[in-house]
C-alpha cells in the first residue's frame, strides 16, 4: 500500500518537474503555442465559454475576486524579492 503512495506522489514530483522544464524549451513553446491554439479552435466550435463564466462568478462575487487578485499580487511581489 504504502509503495504505491510513494510511487504516486514521486510520479507526480517527477512529471511535474518535466513538464515546467519543457515549457521553456523550443519544442514545449511550440507544442504549447499549438494546444492553446486547439483548445481556442474547439471553444469556438463547440461553443465552450469558460472565461465568460469566470467573468460571470467574479461579478457575482466581487469581494472574493478582490482577494483573489490581492494574494495572487502578494505572491509575485514575494517571488520577485527572491529572485
Amino acid at each position: 500500500m504504502w509503495y504505491f503512495l510513494l510511487k504516486a506522489i514521486a510520479s507526480g514530483i517527477i512529471g511535474s518537474a518535466t513538464a515546467k522544464w519543457f515549457e521553456t524549451t523550443a519544442l514545449g513553446i511550440w507544442t504549447y503555442a499549438k494546444f492553446s491554439q486547439f483548445y481556442n479552435w474547439a471553444a469556438d466550435r463547440y461553443d465552450l465559454n469558460i472565461l465568460e463564466t469566470e467573468e460571470q462568478w467574479k461579478k457575482k462575487y466581487p469581494n472574493i475576486a478582490k482577494k483573489i487578485n490581492d494574494l495572487e499580487q502578494k505572491i509575485e511581489q514575494m517571488e520577485n524579492k527572491n529572485v
